[in-house]
């Protein structure tokens, strides 16, 4: 696959649950090619009120793959199944 896919972590500052997150989907991106963007949801009003009590929210192309604590194979396995 050429294009990479585009994984959004809704996330916000002095989030433990957050970054642990983030460092998932960094060792995730080792194996399985996508780009990652990490939005505040505290910069956002509409996104604070989206995930304000959901935080971190994982979403592969705008479909939500899991929220709160990440583990990391049931992530592995969402992001295959989502697979181009």
């Amino acid at each position: 696959m050429s294009e990479r896919r585009l994984i959004t972590l809704y996330t916000r500052a002095g989030c433990h649950l957050c970054e642990d997150a983030m460092a998932a989907l960094r060792r995730l991106r080792a194996e399985l090619a996508f780009e990652i963007r990490a939005r505040d949801i505290d910069a956002d009003p509409d996104l604070l009120r989206a995930y304000f009590d959901r935080i971190p929210v994982v979403s592969l192309e705008g479909v939500e793959l899991c929220e709160g604590p990440v583990d990391e194979e049931l992530l592995r396995e969402a992001l295959l199944a989502h697979a181009a």
